[in-house]
């Protein structure tokens, strides 16, 4: 009999031992939570049994219990490094034909080619979805985050408004022919970001040329240029620009109309242009200022999410869009959670389905971005454990010897 209890010794200890390599293998696996090995006595007894002369049987595994404390957090400034502070889990998708909820510690996402906010395994995060305003309408449904590309709706710059300084002392230039690729043919120039039909920014380049010296009065008139996109407006005529003694704008009044050569289906466009408070003086020249009413659409720049788990795309137009609310899983047993590997974790019977929440509510963790939950694992008190699994599985084996040492003795015994 004594063998049979030593043997079962030797096995809680070689339990014990694999149960505290696994643990240090993952030290540093994000999301990991340690497990402890537990284990219950055994008793061979019946109703007729003494109960002050009964001899145990060894040991047996109760349960491997994980450990869900909460790991170490690591600083990484990745808005989509999530972390859950206190009790919860993520709800992600599991990349799977069928794909099967599974739920998860670690928080390390990212875009995936499909703009998708997944897991390094393409596991796609759950969330909520949500009005423009980041209310969780009351029929809420979980689904994937997938971030649009662009955002709004382009609209194409129909004014322009410019106000400059010219430099009324400059000279007129030596090239008496205007040519927009040789400097020498003009005074000055200014470019403005402008919008296409098509939403695509483009370029608007405004060259000035000044036609002679200024006359007694101190009057000055100069010949404006435009081009779009590297081709002449108006047929690439210029406009008049004077200027009285006093540096006022004299001309043109009111907006100047520029248009664009028609297009390949006939149709035409025009931008109008205000050169309204510019001033021609003994000065370098400047740009006062510069408007456009044009609107292209906006291209993703980055991706966000706050405090309370709401997601949250930014793009070039400014435009903020509001994708959805990180969705939070607790259950009733944490510690029946099937580990599927990989940092997933599975509902069983024992832990309860999973109740679903978001971040700051009752019984759900509070999120935080920017930070990575590393493992639970204490390094040293892991150790410690490791050299007393040794000593009980050194124990046992020599308990295992004597016993055997013992059956010998008698085998050995003569009449």
């Amino acid at each position: 009999m004594s063998f049979y209890t030593s043997l079962s010794g030797l096995q809680a200890a070689q339990t014990d031992l694999s149960t505290i390599s696994h643990n240090l293998a993952n030290v540093s696996t994000n999301g990991f939570k340690k497990s402890r090995s537990e284990f219950a006595d055994v008793m061979a007894s019946n109703f007729t049994s003494d109960p002050r002369r009964m001899v145990g049987s060894g040991a047996v595994l109760q349960q491997n219990r994980q450990q869900f404390s909460e790991g170490s957090l690591q600083t990484t400034g990745n808005s989509l490094d999530l972390t859950i502070s206190g009790d919860g889990f993520f709800a992600v998708k599991m990349p799977n034909a069928v794909g099967t909820q599974a739920f998860t510690r670690n928080g390390a996402f990212s875009l995936d080619t499909n703009r998708f906010i997944t897991d390094s395994q393409g596991g796609r995060l759950q969330a909520y979805a949500v009005e423009t305003d980041g209310t969780v309408p009351a029929n809420s449904q979980l689904g994937d985050v997938k971030i649009p590309l662009t955002s709004g709706d382009a609209t194409a710059t129909g004014a322009v408004t410019l106000k400059m300084k010219l430099n009324a002392a400059a000279a007129a230039p030596a090239t008496t022919t205007f040519n927009a690729g040789d400097a020498s043919s003009y005074n000055t120039s200014t470019s403005t970001s402008i919008v296409d039909k098509a939403g695509n920014t483009t370029t608007l380049t405004n060259y000035f040329v000044k036609d002679a010296a200024a006359d007694a009065s101190g009057a000055t008139t100069w010949t404006m240029y435009s081009y779009a996109a590297g081709a002449p407006l108006n047929n690439g005529n210029g406009t008049p620009v004077a200027f009285d003694g006093d540096g006022n704008m004299t001309a043109p009044a009111g907006t100047t109309v520029l248009d664009f050569a028609p297009a390949a289906d006939g149709s035409t466009r025009s931008i109008a242009l205000d050169l309204g408070g510019s001033t021609a003086a003994k000065q370098p020249f400047s740009v006062v200022s510069r408007t456009q009413d044009g609107k292209a659409k906006g291209e993703f720049s980055g991706v966000a999410v706050d405090e309370t788990g709401i997601i949250t795309a930014s793009y070039s137009n400014g435009d903020s869009v509001k994708l959805g609310k990180v969705a939070l899983a607790n259950f009733v047993n944490p510690t029946g959670l099937k580990q599927n590997g990989g940092n997933y974790w599975t509902a069983t019977g024992l832990s309860g389905s999973a109740t679903m929440g978001s971040s700051n509510e009752n019984g759900y963790g509070k999120l935080m971005s920017g930070t990575i939950e590393g493992s639970n694992v204490d390094i040293t008190e892991e150790l410690v454990n490791l050299i007393a699994a040794q000593r009980n599985f050194q124990a046992n084996s020599k308990a295992l010897d004597t016993a055997s040492q013992i059956s010998q003795t008698i085998f050995n015994i003569r009449a």
